[in-house]
C-alpha cells in the first residue's frame, strides 16, 4: 500500500522529512513540497491542499504557526504528522485535539520510538526520577538563523533544542500536572530574550520527579542523558543514540513509519498528541516565567562565534547530579 504525502515546511529541518520519506520506499509518494522560501512545489499550502490532496501531512514550521496550518490540514481531510513542540499553550493544544478528532494526528517527538523505553521497568522498577544533564555549543548564527529565534515566549533552550529530552523525561516518569515547579534561567546574549542556560525540577504529589540541566554555551559536549532512578536501580538512557548504561539498543520505531502502520494496521501510535500535553503544560510555564537573568560578561569566555560559560558542562553534571539548581550550587553568584 502506498500512501500520498505532502510536506509544509520543506527548508531548513524539513530536510530531515525528506530523508526520512526517501527511506521508506515504495511505501509512500511526496506528492509536493511546500514552503514560503522560493524553490518548491508550492508556497501556499491551502492552494497545495486543495490540488494535491494528500493523505497524510507533515507539518515542519516553526511552533508558534503549527495550530493555524495544522488547522487547515486536518479540515483539508488528512492525516497528519506535526514537528515537536505541536503547540506552546494548553487552549492551543485543546483546540487541535478537538479539530483532530476522526483523524490521526502524531507528534514527531522521535525518540518516543526508542527500544529503550519499554525496556526501563525490568531494569529500574517503578520509576521514581529522571535527571538531564545537556551541555551543547550554539554559535550566536543559531540566535539570527529566523526571526522568532531568541524571542520571548516562542523559544527558548528548554522548549526547543531540549525539548526532546524534556519530554522523554516526562514520558518516562509519567509525570502529570498538578505538580510543584520552579526554574532557574540565564542568558549571555543582550540581544537575546530567552535563555540558553537553566534549570528544571518537577516533583508530582507522589514524589515522582523531573530535573533537568542544560546550557548551549558549553565548549565540552554533555548529550542531554537521562539518569532514571526506580525502585530496582538506575540506568542511563542516551534518548537520541538508544542507549541503555552504554549498550546501543537496536529496533527503534520512526514516527511517521507508525503513523502508516497505525493507518493500514492499527497500530497503537507511539506520540499522539494527548501524549504531549504534559510538556505542552510545561512549556506554557516556562514561557511565561521571567525573563532569564542576564549574566556579567566578565564571568564569560568569548569566543569568534560567541560566549562561552566557562566549566559550564562541570555545572550541568553537577546541577543534574545533585537534582539543583544553578543558584543553590552557587553557580554564577
Amino acid at each position: 500500500m502506498t500512501t500520498t504525502v505532502a510536506l509544509i515546511g520543506a527548508a531548513g529541518h524539513g530536510a530531515w522529512h525528506l530523508r526520512a520519506l526517501d527511506a521508506l520506499g515504495d511505501r509512500v509518494r511526496l506528492v509536493a513540497t511546500c514552503d514560503v522560501q522560493p524553490g518548491y512545489d508550492y508556497t501556499d499550502h491551502r492552494t497545495m491542499l486543495a490540488e494535491r490532496r494528500p493523505e497524510v501531512v507533515i507539518v515542519c514550521t516553526p511552533p508558534h504557526t503549527h495550530l493555524p496550518i495544522a488547522l487547515d490540514v486536518l479540515d483539508a481531510g488528512c492525516d497528519l504528522l506535526l514537528e515537536k513542540p505541536p503547540v506552546l499553550n494548553l487552549a492551543d493544544h485543546r483546540t487541535l485535539a478537538g479539530a483532530a478528532r476522526g483523524r490521526v494526528l502524531q507528534v514527531n517527538f522521535q525518540a518516543l520510538g526508542s527500544p529503550t523505553m519499554p525496556m526501563l521497568a525490568e531494569r529500574v522498577g517503578a520509576v521514581h526520577s529522571a535527571s538531564v544533564a545537556g551541555a551543547w555549543w550554539r554559535p550566536d548564527e543559531y540566535w539570527r538563523r529566523s526571526s522568532w529565534s531568541g524571542r520571548r515566549g516562542l523559544d527558548g533552550a528548554l522548549v526547543n533544542p531540549f525539548a526532546h529530552a524534556l519530554m522523554q523525561a516526562l514520558a518516562i516518569t509519567g509525570l502529570r500536572p498538578p505538580w510543584t515547579f520552579s526554574l532557574d534561567r540565564y542568558r549571555t546574549r543582550p540581544d537575546v530574550e530567552v535563555e540558553d542556560t537553566a534549570t528544571l525540577r518537577l516533583t508530582g504529589p507522589d514524589g515522582r520527579g523531573v530535573f533537568v540541566a542544560v546550557t548551549l554555551c558549553s565548549g565540552e559536549f554533555v548529550p542531554g542523558d537521562i539518569t532514571v532512578t526506580g525502585s530496582a536501580g538506575t540506568v542511563e538512557v542516551g534518548y537520541a543514540q538508544d542507549r541503555l548504561d552504554g549498550e546501543v539498543v537496536p529496533g527503534r520505531i520512526g514516527l511517521l513509519e507508525n503513523l502508516l502502520d497505525h493507518r493500514e494496521h492499527d497500530a497503537p501510535l507511539l506520540a499522539p498528541l494527548a501524549r504531549t500535553e504534559p510538556f505542552v503544560a510545561l512549556a506554557e510555564a516556562i514561557l511565561a516565567a521571567p525573563d532569564p537573568v542576564l549574566l556579567d560578561p566578565a564571568r564569560l569566555a568569548r569566543r569568534e562565534d560567541g560566549p562561552e560559560i566557562p566549566g559550564a558542562a562541570a555545572l550541568v553534571r553537577r546541577a543534574a547530579a545533585e537534582r539543583a539548581h544553578f543558584r543553590e550550587i552557587g553557580a554564577f553568584q
